[in-house]
């Protein structure tokens, strides 16, 4: 693999599909894009579909003589690096499956985004005025966390003179200092892991701490005890649901620290920003966000053990900036952005969607939902909770 062969791959399916999100690299499969969340496939000359080994070439040429990244691959199953061409990055992800080597690229966006380019909440503009304590944006994997992070950062280089280190799996965005001085490191290059990055970072005076990802238990701990003593730390994680998370946190620590962990995320956790990308009528996607603030109710809710639906109650109030999934579905739904079959793919609560969906429908004039379905549905959700 050359290259220019590489390079002529990847321009010609930038060419076609200029809003792209992803490129795919499947053995048996052509290549294939993602553009607004559609698998659209792109037909090379003389190459109908790609072997193993192609894919394989192509792994092994951008991952270069970089030992730290064939180990993760070997050890792993996977590995993360950055790939450039021209002006275009790429955050490149290589793994293993049945068939072989499989790849996804995924493009960046060429400029660090603002809170008002991305249509964010107006809460996010309060969020980056935090100045200590643990910030966590959630989500899927593809649903535009590091963004979205990205963005938080961005308002605060415009506003506050501050020291930030980030800690990246790979470097994703570049940023420029305005009023705040950046310092960006990335794993394998800079630091060995993010537990220990975190710990390096504590002497390096910071302010902001961003971390891209709470990956094991150590993390979490160090990412406590740098919040416990006056910094902020940014971090995602992968939950479906902003009351999971807290969950998900304490469950990453053994059974002997729970109590522990339990009682210091109750004092250092701020914000939880859980977000999904979902298809609009219009062909394109849209975000929804499901947001936790940490006020006195939730602190103690975090204290006693308290079940996901108790936050959920506590978020629909609407208090502190907070919201849910389904209220943000039943809005988009109202203007006409969403369909009702969209609303209640992608609610916490089925039923509380539906009905709000058939009290929009009553205004509209039009027929609503079969009140027997919706008690049998509202009945399995009271037994399994969240769907």
């Amino acid at each position: 693999m050359e290259k220019e062969v590489m390079d002529f791959i990847l321009e010609r399916a930038l060419k076609e599909y200029p809003l792209l999100s992803d490129i795919l690299f499947t053995p048996y499969h052509p290549l294939e894009v993602l553009e607004h969340g559609r698998l659209n496939k792109i037909k090379l000359d003389g190459l109908d579909v790609l072997s193993p080994f192609q894919i394989e070439s192509i792994a092994l040429y951008i991952i270069g003589n970089r030992q730290r990244l064939l180990k993760d691959l070997v050890k792993t199953g996977s590995c993360d690096l950055p790939y450039q061409i021209k002006n275009v990055r790429f955050r490149v992800n290589i793994f293993s499956q049945r068939t072989g080597y499989a790849i996804v690229m995924r493009k960046l966006p060429s400029e660090v985004p603002t809170i008002d380019h991305l249509k964010l909440p107006s809460i996010f503009y309060e969020i980056a005025k935090e100045v200590s304590g643990i910030v966590l944006v959630t989500g899927p994997t593809g649903s535009g966390k590091s963004t979205s992070i990205a963005a938080l950062l961005q308002e605060i280089n415009h506003n506050r003179y501050c020291h930030i280190i980030t800690l990246e799996d790979p470097i994703e965005f570049i940023f420029t200092s305005e009023k705040a001085t950046f310092n960006q490191r990335e794993l394998g290059t800079d630091f060995s892991d993010f537990a220990s990055g975190l710990r390096a970072a504590l002497r390096q005076a910071p302010h902001i701490i961003m971390v891209g990802e709470m990956r094991d238990s150590e993390t979490v701990k160090v990412a406590l005890s740098a919040a416990e003593t006056g910094h902020l730390v940014l971090s995602t994680l992968h939950t479906s649901y902003a009351s999971q998370t807290i969950f998900r946190i304490i469950d990453m620590v053994g059974e002997e620290e729970k109590h522990f962990v339990r009682a210091r995320l109750a004092g250092s956790l701020k914000w939880i920003i859980c977000q999904r990308l979902i298809p609009r009528l219009d062909g394109g996607r849209i975000a929804i966000f499901d947001i936790l603030y940490n006020n006195l109710m939730v602190r103690e809710a975090i204290l006693q053990e308290k079940s996901p639906s108790f936050f959920y109650e506590i978020m629909k109030k609407r208090t502190f900036g907070m919201q849910t999934f389904d209220q943000e579905l039943l809005s988009l739904y109202e203007r006409g952005l969403i369909d009702e079959i969209t609303a209640i793919t992608y609610a916490s609560h089925r039923s509380v969607v539906r009905q709000g969906i058939d009290k929009i429908k009553v205004k509209r004039g039009e027929p609503t939902t079969d009140l027997k379905d919706l008690s049998l549905e509202e009945e399995e959700e009271e037994r399994i909770g969240f769907i």
